[in-house]
């Protein structure tokens, strides 16, 4: 047979991928198919649906890794078969993780970090609660021995995370999130005596407010606590939600006291999938000793080879991720992790700068003392267009932008949020804000008066 002879029914790859049977159907929805396709076709055709995702480096909503070193994409290949669970059968990447712990520990001022506890997580989400959790057992086991009623439990926030509202439903637990007063982004001191009571089991203090980027302050919070047992007998812990600053205040913004360095903050959890710039799928749980993780919330387990504590929500779920952490702290250090987050910094501070000239704009946070993020409101008036508006217009250029509205009391305030991550550079950030400019231009010349527009993100 000559060599330049194709059979029409061959599916091998030997022919082209888009003249197969396959290509000339729709992929199936629903349904597992009847008969098998080949494999780069199979990926082809699923690559092709793909490419009707967003631009993830242009998705300036999400705080996520967005950049990757081609280094860390190579040790996820080669940590894919690894079950970070299994410390038994992958006694090196429990190791790996253990590590981490010890380095986070460190790094956030652990009274003795090498006697620290914590694990990686999913995320933050998982995280949070398992510090809600330790709050919710640590409260009731006090409770439960002065022979008090261990039926209402509540937990004090600011403006929170989605993550927190679910931990509070999920596990039984009023969530006490105090309005915005006034001009507030955060909770302020004032308000915990208001609000904590016998039944808070905690405070949780969050270092990057998700809707603005801004940080509460933990240390004052903190001596507002000191000064709420002194006066009246409550002995109430904080939990640090450092999901994003965790990996930016140690780094850039050294002077800021928010962490193990204050009593009063038993628990820390940050996503190493966001500022600590590992893929997503990794957050940290850190407690300031092992006495502040209740023993009852260790389970050991020995059906995989080996007896081993968990005590995370999930169960399997894979290494690399935690790998890919470890090798973030060893190939960065301390300088590489301030060069990265300080270049975010400026570059934030440099388009809140530029925001600022804007006519329609006020800024509401121009990226000084908190996260690598602006935050901006439209200024009072009929502007013939919404924030909404403007973000859907960005988004032609492949923009993600989001807009939405401040938390309660401040729920007629819509603001639209820029976060600058690892790979957001002063040139992707100037043509942003061209695109800014050129959408606000064509807003302004064509109003309209009764937008439909709605927030095409969410905090969830």
């Amino acid at each position: 047979m000559p060599i330049h002879h194709i059979n029409a029914d061959d599916q091998s790859s030997l022919r082209d991928i888009y003249a197969t049977d396959a290509s000339n159907r729709s992929l199936p929805k629903y349904r597992i198919p009847e008969n098998r396709t080949e494999p780069h076709a199979a990926y082809s055709f699923i690559r092709d649906e793909l490419l009707l995702d967003g631009n993830a480096r242009q998705n300036l909503a999400t705080f996520c890794t967005t950049w990757i070193d081609d280094e860390v994409k190579q040790l996820m290949t080669d940590s894919i078969d690894k079950n970070m669970i299994d410390k038994d059968e992958y006694p090196q990447t429990a190791e790996l993780e253990n590590r981490c712990v010890h380095i986070l520990a460190d790094l956030w001022h652990a009274p003795k970090s090498w006697q620290t506890i914590g694990c990686s997580t999913t995320g933050s989400s998982e995280a949070a609660m398992l510090g809600g959790l330790a709050f919710k057992w640590k409260w009731r086991k006090k409770r439960e021995a002065e022979g008090k009623d261990v039926s209402q439990p509540n937990i004090v926030t600011g403006p929170v995370q989605i993550c927190w509202k679910k931990f509070a439903r999920y596990f039984d637990v009023e969530i006490r999130e105090v309005p915005l007063e006034g001009d507030a982004l955060g909770l302020k001191p004032g308000d915990l005596r208001k609000y904590c009571d016998e039944n808070t089991i905690g405070v949780v203090a969050t270092l990057g407010v998700t809707f603005t980027g801004i940080y509460e302050p933990v240390a004052a919070l903190a001596h507002e606590l000191d000064a709420m047992q002194r006066d009246l007998g409550l002995d109430i812990p904080i939990h640090v939600d450092a999901a994003s600053g965790g990996f930016i205040a140690p780094f850039i913004q050294r002077d800021l006291v928010w962490d193990f360095q204050l009593d009063r903050v038993r628990s820390i959890n940050a996503s190493g999938h966001k500022y600590g710039l590992a893929p997503l799928g990794v957050g940290w749980i850190i407690w300031s000793s092992k006495e502040d993780l209740p023993e009852e919330l260790i389970f050991n387990v020995d059906y995989l080879g080996g007896n081993m504590p968990t005590f995370a929500l999930n169960f399997s779920r894979p290494g690399g991720e935690i790998i890919a952490q470890y090798y973030n702290f060893l190939r960065l250090g301390r300088d590489g992790f301030a060069a990265i987050q300080q270049a975010c910094s400026d570059t934030a501070q440099w388009l809140g700068k530029e925001l600022a000239k804007i006519g329609p704009f006020e800024m509401v946070y121009d990226g000084h003392g908190g996260l690598p993020a602006v935050a901006y409101k439209l200024t009072e008036g009929d502007h013939g267009y919404t924030l909404y508006d403007l973000s859907e217009r960005v988004r032609m250029r492949g923009w993600q932008i989001a807009s939405y509205p401040l938390p309660s009391n401040r729920q007629e305030v819509v603001v639209q949020r820029i976060l600058i991550r690892h790979g957001v550079s002063r040139d992707l950030a100037h043509l942003l804000l061209d695109d800014i400019k050129r959408g606000i231009e064509h807003l302004t010349q064509n109003p309209i008066p009764n937008s439909s527009a709605k927030p095409g993100f969410h905090h969830g």
